[in-house]
C-alpha cells in the first residue's frame, strides 16, 4: 500500500524539478534560436513582430522557426527529465498517458 502512495506523490514531487527544466530548456531554445537565426539571416537579432521595418515572411520564418526550436529542446529536455525520474525512483512522473499538456 505505501508503494501507491509513494506513486500518487511523485508527480508533485516532480513539480519543482520540471519547473527547473522547463527553465533549462527555455534558455536552452533561446541560445540555440539565436545561433541558428545568425547562421541562416547572418543578423544577430531576429525580427520582432512590431518591428516595422520587417517584412511578414521574415516575421512568419523567424516565429516558425523559433517555435520549432522550442519544441524540441522542451520535449528532449522533459523526456532526458522524466527518464531520469524513472531509474532512480522507478515511476514515470506523469500519471497515465499524459504529459504535461
Amino acid at each position: 500500500m505505501a508503494k501507491k502512495k509513494s506513486k500518487k506523490k511523485l508527480p508533485m514531487a516532480y513539480k519543482p524539478i520540471g519547473f527547473a527544466l522547463g527553465w533549462t530548456s527555455g534558455t536552452v531554445a533561446g541560445l540555440a534560436f539565436q545561433k541558428t537565426w545568425k547562421l541562416i539571416r547572418h543578423e544577430d537579432d531576429a525580427p520582432d513582430a512590431l518591428d516595422r521595418d520587417r517584412r511578414w515572411g521574415e516575421i512568419l520564418l523567424a516565429a516558425a522557426i523559433q517555435g520549432a526550436i522550442f519544441a524540441v529542446v522542451r520535449s528532449a529536455v522533459d523526456r532526458a527529465g522524466a527518464t531520469a525520474i524513472e531509474r532512480s525512483t522507478g515511476t514515470w512522473p506523469a500519471q497515465g498517458k499524459g504529459g504535461r499538456d
